[in-house]
């Protein structure tokens, strides 16, 4: 599998790379590439009310831009932008259920949102979870039961804390039946 990782507006580049690298570990038979591009986040996703972006919109040009990738399996997107569904006060990322584009914003992952002091490890390992969580949706997985499984789904920040960065035993055996399906490793 090949995975492609691009910048949408400004981002934190360290954090970026950690990302990238910790995706590699996580999973290690799979190509995880950082695109040179930078995509600008579009003008329409903003909500002036809410003062946040809409993700929906910006995934659909994350989509649109996959298409053009045909030697990409997934294309996941980080942007540090706010961002919400109509019927949420905010997500952490969403992704195409499944399909080939994943969107996480590093915005409210930030300790400094919670009037913490930075921390870029946690900023990390908060981005690596979210970007596990909206792959795993890409590849058909649906939110898990298991508070402690990366596909738990995170209400909170604290939920995102407790959660792992890995999949569960009955997680990573659907993944596993999943992509040897299509002959693919995760």
């Amino acid at each position: 599998m090949k995975i492609g990782i691009l910048q949408i507006g400004q981002t934190d580049a360290q954090t970026v790379n950690r990302v990238q690298e910790n995706l590699k570990m996580i999973f290690p038979k799979t190509k995880c590439t950082l695109l040179p591009d930078n995509l600008p986040i579009p003008e329409e996703a903003f909500n002036s009310e809410r003062q946040q972006y809409r993700s929906d919109l910006i995934l659909q040009v994350l989509h649109d831009y996959a298409e053009k990738k045909k030697e990409l399996d997934r294309l996941l997107g980080i942007v540090d932008a706010d961002i919400f569904v109509p019927d949420l006060n905010f997500i952490f990322g969403e992704a195409e259920y499944p399909g080939k584009t994943a969107l996480i914003s590093l915005w409210r992952l930030r300790p400094e949102f919670y009037k913490k002091k930075p921390d870029p490890d946690l900023l990390a390992e908060r981005g690596t979870k979210e970007a596990v969580h909206e792959i795993g949706h890409t590849l058909g997985l649906k939110h898990c039961s298991n508070p402690f499984c990366v596909m738990y789904f995170s209400n909170s920040i604290f939920e995102t804390d407790r959660k792992q960065s890995l999949f569960c035993n009955k997680c990573f055996t659907k993944i596993q039946a999943i992509t040897g399906k299509r002959g693919q490793e995760p």
